[in-house]
């Protein structure tokens, strides 16, 4: 699965578009590594973003299959971190 419709799915963006650009300005990495959108996301693999207001740092338990309501978006990822920050970081 692509991490922008992971992102999407899992409901930490609102919309595919949103977490594609999230990627192309380089909010998003996987392992260290600035990701692409198209970039596929496996099981165990270690997802930072640097939203303008907090870090926020995830596992990937599990890919969903298709849609999935909101409530048991949270089975899917493991917070590792997730921090305020503070607007002049950038």
């Amino acid at each position: 699965m692509r991490v922008d419709l992971y992102l999407k799915t899992i409901c930490l963006m609102k919309r595919r578009s949103e977490a594609k650009r999230a990627c192309d300005n380089g909010i998003v990495s996987i392992g260290g590594v600035q990701a692409k959108a198209a970039r596929e996301v496996h099981a165990g693999d270690r997802i930072a973003i640097a939203f303008t207001d907090r870090y926020l740092d995830i596992e990937v338990l599990e890919l969903p299959k298709g849609n999935i309501p909101k409530a048991q978006a949270r089975e899917y990822y493991r917070v590792e971190r997730d921090e305020e920050r503070d607007a002049l970081d950038f």
